[in-house]
């Protein structure tokens, strides 16, 4: 199976989900199943179908993210450098509306739009991904062709 790329702090973020499912969660919905079973029939039962519906999901999660730790690849962007890749901190200028943006690119289990994370797999990220300082890229979005131009690229 492929590695997952990941940075210190995604794979950190995901381990700490991780402990916090097999700590805390598990625990609690064991109890709840335990305390809705007390209540008689389990056939109507709505506590224990809805605690039995939780607890799938987290044990669904904890596979998951047992799955991806066990895969991942951490990579320390502060020994990069150079041309745009894995972990880089890139700030944009859109050519049409002026308006900047940052992004770090990242693996797809860490990415967050909001939060200025971009999947490595996205459109985006793909188009930047070996570009340098000063080149321009041109993305294919939803909403249209959008041109860029690159003014840093940061790894730390």
């Amino acid at each position: 199976m492929d590695k997952i790329p990941l940075t210190q702090a995604g794979f950190n973020k995901l381990d700490a989900e991780l402990k916090h499912l097999k700590s805390v969660e598990r625990p609690a919905i064991i109890r709840a199943i335990a305390e809705a079973r007390e209540h008689g029939d389990l056939s109507e039962n709505a506590e224990y179908h809805s605690a039995k519906e939780k607890q799938s999901f987290i044990e669904g999660r904890v596979k998951e993210l047992e799955g991806v730790i066990s895969l991942a690849d951490v990579i320390n962007p502060a020994k990069l450098s150079g041309s745009i890749k894995f972990g880089a901190l890139v700030e944009l200028v859109d050519e049409d509306t002026d308006e900047e943006k940052t992004y770090q690119i990242v693996g797809e289990y860490e990415a967050d739009i909001e939060g200025g994370r971009l999947n490595i797999k996205s459109p985006l990220a793909r188009a930047l991904i070996g570009k340098d300082e000063g080149d321009s890229v041109e993305v294919r979005t939803p909403g249209g062709q959008k041109s860029y131009e690159i003014l840093s690229i940061v790894y730390k």
